[in-house]
């Protein structure tokens, strides 16, 4: 279960586009060769025709960074997980705002358990939408941590990152946030 969660949320990011507040799965992209055969047994969040936060994240161009995250963390093969998930997910520019070499730092080898702690850090097993979510509240998330919700005037904030927009999956809720969410230190 552990494994799980942290792929989750970068693929639940990844493919969102914002659009007037809310963030919409990215349109399917088309073309190119058709397979000469079809991959045995697909795991069923994979069908066509389904939601899931691998369809949506696997498409934005503003979470490829997160992609590769969660990709260096080994998480992408448990994303068939039903669910229900609430992922927070760092938009590109929300890594940038790191301190120079933070992102190449988790993505070496030796610093995979330190990547892993960062990803689930972004996700909690339950499903928040907007009007869930209550000023104060504080979240359990994967990697044991919390975070607090914070609500003025109708925008959300979860620590100190702003949440900018939200797509709900069959099998989660994401929401796109400008910062990276960073656990406390031990």
């Amino acid at each position: 279960m552990k494994r799980l969660i942290p792929l989750l949320l970068v693929l639940t990011f990844a493919g969102c586009e914002k659009e007037g507040g809310t963030a919409q799965p990215a349109p399917a992209k088309s073309g190119g060769a058709a397979p000469t055969q079809a991959a045995p047994n697909p795991p069923p969040a994979r069908q066509a025709g389904l939601n899931t936060v691998v369809d949506v994240a696997l498409g934005s161009k503003d979470h490829s960074t997160l992609v590769a995250a969660l990709k260096g963390a080994e998480y992408v093969d448990s994303l068939d997980n039903a669910g229900p998930f609430t992922v927070f997910a760092p938009t590109n520019a929300a890594f940038d705002k790191l301190p120079a070499g933070t992102v190449d730092g988790l993505m070496k080898p030796d610093k995979k358990d330190d990547l892993r702690n960062v990803l689930k850090y972004h996700v909690t097993v339950s499903m928040y939408q907007p009007k869930d979510l209550k000023d104060g509240q504080v979240l359990g998330m994967a990697n044991g941590g919390k975070v607090t919700v914070h609500v003025k005037d109708g925008k959300i904030k979860v620590n100190d990152a702003n949440v900018v927009a939200t797509v709900t999956a069959t099998n989660g809720v994401v929401h796109v946030v400008d910062a990276v969410l960073l656990p406390p230190a031990k």
